[in-house]
């Protein structure tokens, strides 16, 4: 199913409301002006609200799954519906706001 493509702009947090930025999105190839996220890109994630008696709060993020058919420098893009694993909680990354004209499978 095809899904927006996750670009520098987007709006993505951790599970726990943390915001997540990326560290190194993709420089040659722009959506709606911004470069994209690719799933080697790793987020960095500030002001996580994971209570740290359980665990202490998501830090980094990693892409697990990208997109299928579309690739930048030879790695998937990053869609609205990939996943990705929180260190060191484990959990998901959210993408909330996304751009709306670039679909990728």
């Amino acid at each position: 199913m095809p899904a927006p493509i996750l670009h520098l702009g987007a709006t993505v947090t951790c599970m726990h409301a943390g915001p997540a930025t990326p560290l190194t999105p993709f420089p040659r190839v722009l959506v709606s002006g911004q470069q994209v996220v690719t799933q080697a890109t790793s987020y960095a994630i500030t002001g996580c609200t994971q209570p740290a008696v359980l665990l202490p709060p998501c830090v980094t993020a990693q892409w697990t799954m990208g997109a299928t058919r579309v690739l930048a420098g030879g790695v998937p893009v990053v869609i609205q519906t990939s996943t990705a694993v929180c260190i060191p909680t484990g959990t998901g990354l959210l993408p909330l706001v996304v751009q709306p004209r670039v679909l990728a499978t």
